[in-house]
């Protein structure tokens, strides 16, 4: 598999979730303002859409948008425990998880450090940001992940948008069990190794 990754994007997210899996992926790095690949390619002979994430199956199928991947990765490595089973009331839970911090995070973040967002966008999305993590603060008051006890694709997703707080210059602190979590996630092994591997 390929995963086509921007340094600093959300597709940390699948990054995350394929070495959390134990799977063999090559990395290609995308130049996402000049829409070029490494050896000069167009981007979007890979992604009409023009954005990362991108994984090329083994043959030559590719899916977007990271719900879709991150899922897909953790039904093919089912021993990872990434997520629970297909039809279950849990995997349910995990795909209302995955659409909040798909609608409810993800989108409010950007208006807050991307200079194309008009000013006056950034005083709602950071009311909006900071009502959201009230919700991630009550719901993460006794249990360690999304999804209780065991780390999951949620969390994969929820972690890497929660990291541009940093970039947005958001403080946790009124929040201190979403700040633990994110520090958390952080501090696994494989978060690491993914977010070395994006700066080097």
């Amino acid at each position: 598999m390929k995963l086509y990754f921007s340094p600093g994007a959300c597709s940390l997210c699948p990054h995350i979730t394929l070495r959390e899996a134990g799977a063999e992926f090559e990395l290609v790095k995308v130049n996402l303002p000049e829409k070029k690949l490494p050896d000069g390619t167009d981007y979007f002979s890979v992604s009409p859409k023009g954005q990362v994430p991108v994984l090329e199956l083994d043959d030559g199928e590719t899916l977007t948008e990271n719900a879709a991947i991150i899922q897909y990765v953790a039904d093919r490595y089912p021993q990872a425990g990434l997520a629970p089973a297909a039809g279950t009331i849990d995997r349910y839970h995990l795909q209302e998880w995955l659409s909040f911090v798909g609608s409810e995070l993800h989108k409010n973040f950007p208006p807050l450090f991307i200079a194309r967002y008009p000013p006056e966008y950034k005083p709602l999305a950071r009311q909006t940001l900071e009502r959201k993590f009230g919700n991630l603060e009550q719901h993460l008051a006794d249990r360690p992940y999304l999804m209780g006890d065991q780390f999951s694709v949620a969390d994969a997703y929820c972690f890497t948008i929660m990291n541009w707080h940093k970039r947005a210059d958001l403080d946790l602190s009124p929040w201190p069990k979403l700040k633990a979590y994110v520090e958390r996630v952080e501090a696994r092994p494989n978060v690491r190794k993914a977010v070395e591997a994006e700066v080097s």
